[in-house]
């Protein structure tokens, strides 16, 4: 993996968008204050490929990517891996509850040598290639695909993040064991030998289905092949001698069909003159028929005959008088004698009411009068309340009035002080109010109550004289409607006889339509009786149409049983000229059937001579399908036709050319079983012995040593350069160890090492991960670049020299990315390209500087 451009805003510190071009940059530091942010471009590009960071713990830390107070993050890492380029992106937001979490991640795969200038025109995401992955969960897999190594291998080897520079050397040996099968694609190998044993497996099982393919297969030889041409030649040779014996019997054939066709006909004229035969009840229908039109006639009289009685009496009706007109007469003679009768209760009534109402208008200005002193009596005992309260205020003020002074009243000089009375007469004056104030409330009740008096009787006098005055109208009204009136006695004799017509009416009424429905049920019998009759003359023309071929003599259509007995005489008559010509026709039939079973038994011998069954044979039908035996068909019944004979023929020409190509199909299908079978065991061997060889000879295993053997050797040397001979590294069993040429040769242990002893060591086999097993791998975790984020101020002066000689010469071969973080200046003026990291009060940036 080799980054080529890194994009990010609002990450860590970086809150605007900034971007890092790392485009030729083989060889780069990242350089600044401490705390300026250089170690977040290492974490962006993490974060961008993995979600996560080292420093963070887990993913779970993801919250530490957003830059304060900002609630959105991007990051977009364009890089190179195994030749092929990719952009990974990420977005992370915090939501309105301040939960941190990814919105959004993608990887995609870009065209072949896309620009990567174009990102800063502002391109949309689909213009950006392939999508590998759209979501975070997508993205692990992708990854990993693209890149070759996990999260926990990729910051061991590629970028080696501060505090974790040493991990690959102090590693378990499994642990360091899967990061070289990863870098070198060994389980490939391993791959290959489940897919070589699984490849096996499945040839063995293809050579089983052959054989059993061909266990069905026994009979395919060339002698079955022979035996089928032969069988095809000789049913050719039967359809060509049945194709030349046919026409004869077809004549034959043709000769029993007519003379079948006429004894058929004949049976057919017999069967229809037998059915002629007459219905037992046509005599009597005619006799019914006509009873029904007589009784149909007679009632029709007697309807005519109620009919004009009802008229006759509805006549004399209608001169009698409108007994609605009577009624009402009858009814305003009586309401009459009602309002008079009436209007002469009323007038007492009226003249009393009359009495009343001038009796209570007389006690009413009594009693007004009355209320009107008690009114009067009232108001001089209020005032003389008044004046005895005066001259009690007066007395109070004499106490402090003294002569010669002003008076506190009016403010004048008082000559003499008046005597103060002997007594108040205030009790007795409220006294005298009170009982002047009951009389004149009772005086004004009295009032009140004539009052009530008053109007009642003024209602009660004025309902009386309306009502006089309403039946004084009525009575007048009443006396001009009956003006013309002959009386109430003779008006009510005139509608007694109107009763009485009314009620002869009624009854002519009923009779009328009893006449009526009578005349319908005769009318109705009448009808069913001719629909009977013509019923009986349809069944008669349907009986005479099925022989009307035969020329039936003509009919009387007045007389159906007379019409019946003609008819049934002659269906006699013809019947028995028809039978005796059946006779003949017998025995034409009989000779005509005779002559073509013959020759239809010429025909049947060429199937039997050639081993097929002939048509029409016990058991088969026209395919010729069965053993080859003779016809057993009673005499007498024809042979086959000769469609049925020719169809045997083709089908057994058509079974017999099936039978040779199912049989050479078989013997080519056997043939081409066993060469597969010689392949597919081929395959299996083959197969098996590269399974057993990966299995036996644990070659991964020593693949793994060996690749363990050139780091160790690799490092070894780097190691000793560093330490100006003093280390050398060395393994066993998976375990590192150092050599101490300083002291004998001693063999410690790595977690011995001291902290600047352990960098060393550490960036010894970084560098030799870096530079032996790059050009080792056959996988897609290529080491094409590395990035060290680790403190170079530890180092003296002659082993940086020496460390930073060492990265100089990596990084000149071209062929892999080398970057460091690095606060030390004289490493840093010793680095091509630099990638000075500043900060201020807002925000983090990025300046490019050298080559």
């Amino acid at each position: 993996m080799r980054p080529l451009r890194l994009d990010l805003a609002g990450f860590t510190v970086f809150r605007e968008e900034t971007t890092v071009d790392f485009t030729d940059a083989d060889f780069f530091a990242l350089v600044g204050p401490t705390g300026s942010g250089k170690s977040s471009i290492l974490d962006a590009i993490c974060f961008a490929l993995y979600g996560q960071v080292p420093r963070w713990g887990s993913s779970r830390g993801i919250a530490s990517a957003l830059a304060p107070s900002a609630n959105e993050a991007r990051v977009r890492l364009v890089f190179e891996s195994a030749g092929s380029r990719y952009v990974a992106t990420r977005v992370i937001r915090r939501d309105s509850r301040g939960v941190v979490k990814t919105g959004n991640a993608g990887l995609q795969l870009m065209p072949p040598g896309f620009d990567v200038t174009r990102l800063d025109t502002g391109m949309s995401p689909d213009d950006l290639g392939e999508v590998l992955a759209g979501t975070p969960a997508e993205m692990g897999q992708a990854v990993l695909d693209a890149v070759g190594l996990p999260y926990e291998q990729f910051t061991t080897c590629v970028l080696l993040p501060q505090g974790r520079f040493a991990d690959f050397l102090h590693a378990k040996p499994a642990t360091r064991q899967q990061i070289l099968v990863n870098l070198l694609g060994l389980h490939v190998y391993e791959r290959i030998q489940k897919q070589a044993t699984a490849r096996a497996a499945t040839a063995e099982a293809a050579v089983a289905a052959v054989d059993q393919l061909l266990g069905g297969l026994a009979d395919a030889d060339s002698a079955a092949v022979d035996a089928a041409v032969t069988q095809l030649d000789a049913i050719r040779t039967l359809t060509a001698a049945v194709e030349a014996a046919l026409p004869e019997l077809e004549q034959a054939q043709r000769t029993v069909a007519s003379a079948t066709d006429q004894v058929t006909g004949l049976d057919g004229d017999i069967g229809l003159l037998g059915r002629v035969e007459p219905p037992a009840a046509a005599a009597a229908l005619a006799d019914e028929v006509a009873a029904a039109r007589a009784t149909a006639a007679e009632v029709e009289r007697s309807v005519t005959v109620a009919e004009e009685r009802e008229e006759k009496i509805r006549a004399e009706l209608a001169a009698a008088g409108d007994p609605a007109t009577l009624r009402l007469l009858v009814q305003a003679h009586a309401e009459r004698d009602r309002v008079a009768a009436e209007s002469a209760e009323l007038a007492p009534v009226v003249a009393t009411a009359q009495t009343e109402h001038e009796a209570s208008v007389a006690a009413l200005g009594t009693a007004r009068a009355a209320a009107a002193a008690a009114a009067a009596d009232l108001e001089q005992a209020r005032r003389a309340y008044q004046e005895a309260q005066t001259a009690d205020l007066a007395a109070a003020l004499r106490h402090d009035m003294v002569a010669g002074e002003d008076c506190p009243v009016c403010e004048r000089p008082v000559d003499v002080v008046p005597a103060v009375p002997a007594g108040s007469r205030v009790a007795e004056a409220k006294a005298a109010g009170q009982v002047a104030r009951a009389t004149a409330d009772r005086a004004q009740q009295q009032v009140t109550a004539a009052e009530q008096v008053v109007r009642e009787v003024e209602r009660a006098l004025d309902r009386a004289r309306v009502r006089a005055e309403q039946l004084s109208v009525r009575l007048a009204q009443l006396d001009t409607e009956l003006s013309a009136s002959p009386g109430v006695e003779a008006v009510r004799a005139e509608l007694a006889v109107v009763d009485r017509l009314q009620g002869s009416l009624d009854e002519a009424g009923g009779q009328v339509r009893r006449a009526r429905e009578a005349a319908r049920r005769a009318q109705r019998a009448a009808v069913a009786d001719e629909q009977r009759l013509q019923a009986a003359w349809r069944e008669f023309d349907a009986v005479r149409d099925t022989v009307a071929r035969l020329a039936p003599p003509a009919t009387d259509r007045s007389d159906l049983a007379t019409a019946w007995t003609q008819l049934a005489g002659w269906a006699q008559e013809l019947a028995a000229d028809r039978r005796a010509a059946r006779v003949c026709a017998d025995s034409e039939l009989a000779a005509a059937r005779a002559a073509a079973d013959r020759v239809g038994a010429r025909a049947d011998e060429l199937f039997v001579a050639a081993g097929l069954r002939p048509p029409g044979a016990d058991g088969s039908g026209p395919d010729g399908s069965g053993p080859a035996t003779r016809r057993s068909r009673p005499a007498g019944t024809g042979a086959p036709q000769p469609a049925e004979y020719r169809q045997a023929a083709a089908l057994a020409v058509q079974r017999a050319q099936s039978e040779h190509d199912r049989v050479a199909e078989r013997f080519a299908q056997a043939g081409e079983l066993r060469q597969r079978r010689t392949e597919q065991e081929r395959s299996a061997q083959v197969a098996r012995t590269l399974a057993g060889h990966l299995r036996a000879n644990n070659f991964e295993r020593w693949l793994l040593v060996e690749a363990l053997d050139l780091l160790v050797d690799g490092a070894s040397l780097i190691l000793r350069e560093l330490s100006s001979g003093q280390y050398e590294l060395v393994h066993d069993a998976g375990e590192f160890f150092v050599v101490d040429h300083h002291d004998a040769g001693l063999r410690r242990g790595v977690r011995t090492l001291s902290g600047g002893e352990t960098f060393q060591a550490s960036l010894a086999l970084a560098l030799a991960l870096s530079e032996q097993l790059a050009g080792m791998s056959t996988s897609a975790a290529s080491l094409e670049s590395i990035v060290l984020d680790e403190g170079f101020g530890s180092l003296d002066a002659a082993t940086l020299d020496t460390v930073a000689a060492t990265l100089e010469a990596l990084a000149a071969r071209g062929d892999r990315m080398v970057g460091l973080v690095t606060h030390v200046p004289a490493l840093a003026e010793r680095v091509p390209v630099r990638f000075e990291v500043r900060k201020d009060a807002r925000t983090a940036s990025v300046h490019r500087s050298g080559m």
